[in-house]
């Protein structure tokens, strides 16, 4: 039933059972699906907690009302394997797909993947191991990987050539699997002393494990503070980009809030052919309900136009 119908009898049912035309109009407008996203914007667990209760399958319901048809949530691999299947029964069902969850124990001050230490280098491979079964149940395909923390005892090549190995073998896990880890460059400012902060470090990783299960994940916040210059340095990494997420800077809130113009990136990376999630990694500039429509609205405003293909 098209929308105009759908109002027409439910005024016609309003009028026989008595019911103020007015909120019969409004309830059935509110049933409504707002107008789907022209990008794969991917919500997180959180981001409308108070519109949609704290329940993770409620608020993915919400979202898929809203118009996105992505979602992404980092901590999915630490959720009960019930909730997991649960989660993803709605994904099926409401159109969602799946981005990115973290797929290893991250060590934000403890060198390991550039210590070269096969302790180190076990431990991680186990996570990836793990994190095959939850992408299988979850139907999810990027896995966000950060190398962790520099080595002070050991110069930058040999920390580069430790994480290369322990990225191939990695890869040689995932590859059967079509599933794929993305690198993700984290800025000086929130991250100090991490060993990836840049994209051409990033590239320069990629090309030298040479798998298709090994890409970037370039977070345009992270980089704006890291290097600026988004769309060249987009440009000049694009072959091995498979995930983008967004924050605007300062402030890490959703586009608009700050300097980054979203609107012409997002236009760019499209007319080059991408086609993947836009994982919405970012807080909201203001609390409640109210705040939450404005992530909506701001998404709307920096969507691609109805002009676009």
């Amino acid at each position: 039933m098209n929308r105009r119908n759908f109002v027409k009898t439910g005024l016609a049912g309003a009028a026989a059972a008595g019911i103020p035309i007015g909120e019969t109009i409004a309830q059935s407008l509110d049933q409504q699906d707002a107008k789907p996203f022209k990008l794969k914007f991917a919500p997180h667990i959180g981001m409308f907690k108070h519109s949609a209760g704290d329940n993770p399958v409620d608020q993915l319901k919400f979202m898929a009302d809203q118009g996105f048809h992505a979602f992404e949530d980092n901590g999915m691999k630490k959720r009960p394997i019930e909730e997991q299947k649960a989660m993803a029964k709605v994904m099926e069902k409401r159109g969602i797909e799946m981005g990115v969850f973290v797929a290893h124990q991250i060590y934000w001050k403890k060198p390991t993947l550039t210590s070269g230490k096969e302790a180190d280098r076990e431990e991680f491979l186990t996570h990836i191991r793990e994190s095959v079964e939850v992408a299988k149940r979850v139907n999810a395909k990027w896995m966000t990987v950060v190398p962790g923390y520099v080595d002070m005892r050991q110069q930058m090549g040999y920390q580069t050539a430790h994480v290369v190995e322990t990225l191939r073998r990695a890869s040689e896990i995932l590859e059967p699997h079509d599933l794929v880890m993305v690198l993700e460059p984290l800025n000086f400012l929130n991250h100090p002393g991490l060993f990836l902060s840049e994209m051409p470090q990033a590239y320069q990783i990629c090309r030298a494990v040479d798998s298709p299960s090994c890409k970037i994940l370039c977070d345009l916040y992270h980089q704006q503070i890291t290097e600026g210059n988004l769309i060249p340095n987009v440009d000049a990494s694009w072959d091995e980009i498979a995930y983008f997420q967004i924050g605007d800077n300062p402030g890490r809130k959703e586009p608009t809030t700050g300097e980054i113009n979203y609107a012409n990136i997002f236009k760019h990376i499209h007319q080059k052919g991408f086609r993947g999630i836009l994982g919405m990694e970012h807080g909201n500039s203001r609390e409640g309900k109210e705040g939450e429509q404005a992530v909506i609205d701001a998404y709307r405003q920096v969507d691609l136009p109805d002009s676009a293909e």
